[in-house]
């Protein structure tokens, strides 16, 4: 099974975000405590498939730059700004709040938070980053997207591929503003690491945002 993942430009790419995804619609439907088990779960087996998969995705590379953190850092500005100005297109569940469900302080509720800020910050972004801005994007274009550039603009692929990311999220609107910058970003660089970081700083920042607020809804 997984000497054809790694054979498949394709597979090699969607396996470990479809694995991902998968563990995600399961969270909260096994147990209210499903909703933090499945998240550690998801957490690792993400981390994992990346680990098995880096040697076959050459643009699985981190990368800094101030362009980076510039956009990591406007992004969570929209995503916090834009709230509760334009309509979802579903109620936000608001589950994952390990502060109300094990108590504000108690050593589950901190273990709780550590392991969601650090899935969403270390493993959420690269995998992210592979399937909408390498994949999704490219392919778009063009079916062997392998043979298209990390650089190429085309502005219908830019347009899809960051409608399908911000609908996939209940913040769709700044989700659809945060993919046309972390798309920029790989454009301008023609690598993916800066849009790895970029999504990495919002994330890690988002996560300290919500806690310092008990803004949970936003998780």
């Amino acid at each position: 099974m997984f000497n054809k993942i790694f054979t498949s430009p394709v597979l090699v790419r969607v396996v470990p975000f479809a694995a991902f995804a998968a563990l995600t619609l399961l969270q909260g439907r096994l147990g209210d405590a499903s909703q933090y088990w499945i998240y550690a779960l998801k957490t690792i087996v993400g981390a994992w498939l990346l680990w098995l998969m880096r040697p076959y995705i050459k643009e699985l590379k981190w990368a800094f730059s101030w362009e980076a953190v510039v956009v990591g850092v406007a992004v969570l500005v929209a995503w916090i700004g834009l709230d509760g100005y334009y309509p979802m297109f579903a109620e936000r569940s608001g589950s994952f709040n390990p502060v109300r469900t094990f108590g504000d302080g108690s050593a589950m509720a901190l273990i709780c938070i550590a392991v969601r800020i650090i899935g969403s910050s270390l493993v959420v972004p690269p995998l992210e980053e592979i399937f909408y801005r390498s994949f999704i994007y490219r392919y778009l274009i063009k079916s062997d997207f392998i043979q298209v550039p990390l650089n190429r603009l085309d502005w219908k692929a830019f347009l899809i591929a960051g409608v399908i990311f911000g609908i996939g999220h209940y913040e769709w609107l700044p989700g659809i503003l945060c993919a046309f910058a972390f798309q920029w970003l790989v454009l301008k660089k023609n690598r993916l690491g800066d849009a790895i970081t970029a999504h990495a700083i919002t994330n890690f920042l988002l996560g300290i945002w919500i806690v310092a607020r008990d803004a949970y809804h936003f998780w």
